[in-house]
């Protein structure tokens, strides 16, 4: 069984037809690194890109990934977005684009980046640098043009087939009647289960899919007006349409005016209260929650009730309702979107419009900000994550919008946490940087906001910009004769000295900051210093004073429910206690905090914490010390945070491994740390809570070696010692092609998922 790797979203409706299309697109997949299905809006394209990925994780071992560019408005957010979507967490200075090229590197994996045409010139550009760099990778992309770049193959996405075209017939599990036949089918039953085609109304639906010419959008549109009409009554009311709209007009229309008069249709048979609802809407950027719309709409309450309004366009598939994690969130299509656009065309209704979604968006995420350190902390991350495409237009209409520079500042600061824990701190410091660009800003939101951008460069071991941004912090707060910005000053000053490792400075400036947090009682700040103080007495060996510091900020954020800085602080508060000698109290702080990390999905904690494990285990348990070590190591290298960095801790990670080693034997702990490296969060803390059991893989049989041409066993050797196809083919003279044929061919026939197991088992042959 092929286990899936990825993030491709369930299906929530039935995948018609297509099946020439679909079948092609999969071959080309899987012969063309660069796949772009183009066609217009409305015809399809993602959901032959989703279905072609679905029957497609056989081939793409590592993974096939989702990256959703619809709503992406910033070009210069591209790779993030690209790393989000493969959930990568890094911490580092490096450039998104190098991370990318550094994870996707060695990975045989699939990138589906879905609607691409607003961003044609940077797609392609990133796509042509990655798919130089990472030879194991492809990408199938959907456009309404070509990314115009060497080796991209296209395929035009058709219309679905109509009656009496050749090619249409199907099984009778669909229709005998076209693809576009079944699909009204299929969409009508959705509002009416009873609905069938039959004799009696075939030829009314032929038509009806012969006027709409194949587009699924249109059609799904006119299906769902079943629920009120008649397939006759639909069917006149088409043939009304299009003859009013083409009147004067000798020739039938194009398939683009087509799309457009069926959104008309459907458009000018809502009523004018949902007719205004549609244009509103298409102020939020990918999905949103009911609650937003009444926030941003309440103003308007005289149109009626906003949920009954929800409900009818969602009744009339303008509307998409999607439910996630027992949350529903409602989606408008882009084609849809776009139409609801062009009918708000006056520009101050339009901005007023944006300017009440921004205002309702930053009110959220500073409620998020003043909730942080309590019980909901899980909740608000989730809604956080959800919200990335309307955060990410709020905040550009505040750094565009005249006399809303506060407001960026505010939107941008207040996500820090968020930042930091998702390991996304370059996107936060580019928010950051370009609200600080802004003018007519306050300069309390300023200095907040600077002591956020020097925070989070400061964790990235950026020490010049730290430095200049909490120097100018310093300056601003002793301008405004300011307690509190002075504190935040004082805060920021502390982590740079701590990241330079001026220990004894920075605890002096985080002291202060704290004193000032107590004195006020704000705890979304205190937390958060209380751990970073005693993270520096940590790392500088001074567990006394680090203890406390812990000690007091778990007394302030468990009694609260919060998690994130909590597990934080148990985590090294539990490795202080073993460290000094109490170990069952230390080991017990450790597992809590690792339970705590798996609900935030924290990466970077997570490695901490695995490696801290370790070191508890390599006398009681060295199997598992190495397996924690490796899963660590992973965790370090993906969030580019590698443990070198904190120079005086390495020292317990020598001895763990030096300890672990002997009991185990080069080759047995070598063997354990790659499985640690191979294991998934998931998998990872199980193991580290005894929750599952490592059980070796059993040898593999000696006909696995016989099924092995020649040539493929030459490449498993060369991949035992670290090549990369590249450079295989260089060695060998063939082409890389070929070489990523082979490796995949070895894979399927040993049943192995990885390079690493290929290089395992050449080693294992070796030996016997």
């Amino acid at each position: 069984m092929t286990v899936k790797v990825g993030n491709l979203p369930f299906e929530l409706t039935s995948f018609v037809g297509r099946r020439s299309e679909a079948s092609e697109a999969r071959r080309l997949v899987a012969e063309s690194r660069l796949v772009t299905l183009a066609g217009l809006g409305g015809v399809g394209k993602t959901r032959l890109a989703l279905r072609v990925a679905e029957e497609s994780y056989r081939v793409f071992t590592d993974g096939i990934w989702l990256v959703e560019l619809g709503e992406l408005q910033d070009p210069a957010l591209l790779e993030q977005t690209v790393l989000g979507a493969l959930g990568i967490q890094d911490r580092s200075t490096r450039s998104p684009r190098l991370i990318l090229i550094d994870y996707l590197s060695d990975s045989r994996a699939l990138l589906v980046l879905d609607n691409c045409e607003h961003l044609v010139a940077a797609v392609a550009d990133l796509t042509v640098e990655l798919l130089r760099n990472c030879p194991g990778l492809s990408v199938l992309a959907t456009s309404r043009e070509p990314l115009g770049v060497p080796g991209e193959t296209v395929i035009r996405v058709p219309p679905l087939a109509l009656p009496g075209q050749p090619g249409s017939a199907l099984s009778s599990a669909e229709s005998a009647d076209g693809d576009a036949v079944a699909l009204f089918e299929q969409r009508a039953q959705a509002v009416l289960p009873d609905f069938r085609v039959t004799e009696e109304n075939r030829d009314a639906v032929a038509q009806i899919c012969r006027r709409l010419e194949g587009l699924p959008l249109p059609i799904e549109l006119a299906a769902a007006r079943l629920r009120a009409m008649s397939v006759d009554d639909v069917l006149r009311r088409l043939n009304d349409r299009f003859q009013l709209l083409t009147r004067g007009s000798r020739n039938a229309p194009s398939r683009q005016q087509t799309l457009r008069y069926s959104v008309d249709w459907s458009y000018d048979l809502c009523t004018p209260q949902e007719q205004w609802l549609w244009t509103c809407l298409t102020v939020f950027a990918g999905s949103f929650e009911m609650d937003a719309v009444e926030g941003v709409l309440a103003v308007e309450s005289a149109h009626g009730d906003l949920l009954d309004l929800v409900t009818s366009l969602v009744d009339k598939s303008i509307l998409i309702r999607d439910e996630v994690d027992s949350t529903v969130r409602y989606r408008m299509l882009d084609t849809l979107r776009d139409y609801g656009r062009d009918q708000l065309d006056d520009p101050v209704e339009r901005a007023d419009l944006q300017r009440r979604h921004r205002d309702w968006y930053e009110d959220l995420v500073l409620r998020a900000r003043s909730d942080w350190i309590g019980p909901r902390q899980v909740e608000w991350t989730g809604r956080l994550d959800r919200e990335q495409p309307n955060l990410r237009d709020a905040f550009e209409f505040s750094v565009t919008d005249p006399g809303s520079g506060d407001a960026a500042l505010r939107i941008a600061s207040a996500l820090h946490d968020y930042f930091l824990l998702r390991g996304r701190l370059s996107e936060g410091r580019y928010w950051l940087e370009r609200a600080l660009a802004g003018e007519g800003t306050s300069q309390a939101a300023r200095v907040e906001a600077i002591v956020a951008g020097s925070m989070l460069a400061s964790l990235q071991r950026d020490i010049p910009a730290a430095t200049a941004l909490a120097e100018e912090a310093r300056r601003l707060a002793h301008g405004l004769s300011d307690a509190d910005a002075s504190a935040l000053a004082d805060y920021a000053l502390g982590l740079v000295a701590v990241a330079e490792g001026d220990i004894p400075r920075g605890a002096v400036d985080l002291e202060s900051a704290i004193a000032r947090f107590r004195d006020v009682g704000d705890v979304v700040q205190l937390v958060p210093a209380l751990y970073w103080l005693g993270c520096a007495w940590y790392t500088e060996g001074d567990l006394e004073h680090a203890s406390a510091d812990y000690r007091e900020q778990l007394a302030l954020s468990e009694p609260r429910g919060e998690i994130m800085w909590r597990a934080l602080a148990l985590s090294d508060y539990g490795s202080s206690l073993w460290r000094r000698g109490i170990h069952a109290r230390g080991i017990a702080l450790l597992e809590d905090a690792l339970r705590l990390l798996r609900m935030l999905d924290n990466m970077f904690g997570c490695a901490w914490c695995f490696e801290e494990l370790a070191w508890t285990a390599a006398d009681r348990d060295p199997e598992l010390a190495a397996v924690l070590l490796g899963a660590a190591d992973a965790l370090f290298t993906g969030t580019g945070s590698p443990l070198e960095t904190f120079a005086s801790l390495v020292v317990y990670h020598d001895a763990c491994t030096q300890t672990a080693r002997k009991a185990l034997g080069d080759k047995g702990f070598d063997k354990a740390f790659e499985h640690g490296r191979a294991l998934n969060l998931d998998e990872a803390i199980a193991r580290a809570l005894g929750e599952q059991s490592w059980e070796e893989p059993p040898a593999p049989v000696a006909e696995d070696a016989e099924t092995l041409t020649r040539r493929e066993v030459e490449i498993a050797e060369l991949v035992a010692t670290g090549m990369t196809n590249k450079a295989i083919a260089e060695q060998l003279v063939i082409s890389q092609r070929t070489v990523e044929g082979h490796v995949e061919h070895i894979r399927e026939k040993l049943g192995f998922s990885s390079r690493t197991q290929i290089a395992t088992w050449i080693l294992q042959r070796e030996e016997s």
